[in-house]
């Protein structure tokens, strides 16, 4: 048994006329007549009464009238319910995050106007380091990424784009010898032990800006792989953090926060994902970061409550 054979079943059960079914379905009322012949072979009986001028369902007929209008609903149901995945107005989407993403505010931003244009759309933020973002991207387990581009490998699989942009500065204890310094250049910090925020390891994109120095400062410095982190172990009089300046909103008691100058100091704040991504979900919200896209996300947001 087919859905046709159902939907054309239920035409003529509806319209108790063969002639005015066939015209609803625009089928040849033969094709009809032949469809519901086949209905009737593989039930193995009739499930209508013919008369000269209309039909009338039997028993049999009946009962299948209401389970046939259950499975057209339900197989209604199942395609719409895809072309609304294909269409990225449900599903989910899985989001790691870098806390400069938050702090610098184009993470924030994103979500409310995706949410906004698709409010049926599940979303799942995990705070991660950019090599587990980039992992993550490669091997499926995740969407999308916020991460600051240092550390970033982008390789051919994957699109970085650049959301923001913010400088690094100086956090230390308010009670360290150099609290009152108004700004720091990289001569300033000679002999400190910098904590820096890196990707991994390996990741030396914060130190190699002190040019000259960087193999002093690596030979002390303490590597985390969060922004909190650095501002704990500062705060605790570690050492001296090298932080992007949005995160001075962050207000701890023991810390001040004082700008750092004489070097490169921009970090580049990008949003990770796959290329040639499939999921419509994922790719809406891709499309929504883009600025001709986000007029449209705007369009799909509901206006005001009306009492």
């Amino acid at each position: 048994m087919e859905l046709r054979h159902l939907r054309y079943f239920v035409a003529v059960a509806e319209e108790c006329h063969f002639g005015r079914a066939a015209a609803r379905l625009h089928v040849t009322q033969s094709t009809l007549s032949t469809q519901v012949k086949s209905l009737e072979r593989e039930m193995g009986g009739p499930v209508f009464v013919r008369t000269s001028r209309r039909v009338e369902l039997t028993e049999a007929g009946e009962l299948l009238l209401v389970e046939a209008r259950r499975t057209l609903a339900q197989a209604d149901r199942a395609l719409e319910v895809a072309r609304q995945s294909v269409r990225g107005e449900t599903g989910s989407v899985r989001i790691g995050f870098a806390g400069i993403a938050v702090l610098e505010g184009p993470l924030s931003t994103d979500l409310r106007r995706f949410h906004l244009a698709h409010p049926r759309v599940e979303l799942h933020v995990t705070e991660l380091p950019p090599t587990a973002q980039a992992q993550g991207l490669r091997d499926g387990t995740l969407d999308i990424g916020y991460s600051p581009s240092d550390g970033i490998d982008e390789g051919a699989d994957l699109v970085v784009r650049r959301v923001a942009q913010t400088t690094l500065s100086i956090a230390l204890r308010h009670d360290h010898p150099r609290a009152s310094t108004a700004a720091f250049t990289p001569a300033d910090l000679e002999g400190e032990r910098l904590i820096v925020y890196a990707a991994d390891q390996h990741d030396d994109s914060v130190l190699n800006r002190f040019g000259a120095a960087q193999a002093e400062h690596r030979a002390r410095a303490h590597m985390v792989t969060s922004t909190l982190g650095a501002l704990t172990l500062a705060s605790a009089g570690v050492g001296v953090a090298v932080i992007p300046a949005a995160t001075q909103r962050i207000d701890l008691p023991e810390l001040v926060y004082r700008p750092l100058r004489g070097m490169a100091t921009e970090v580049d704040v990008v949003m990770l994902s796959r290329r040639g991504e499939l999921t419509g979900s994922v790719r809406e919200f891709v499309a929504c970061r883009s600025p001709r896209a986000i007029t449209s996300c705007s369009q799909h947001q509901p206006g005001p409550r009306t009492r």
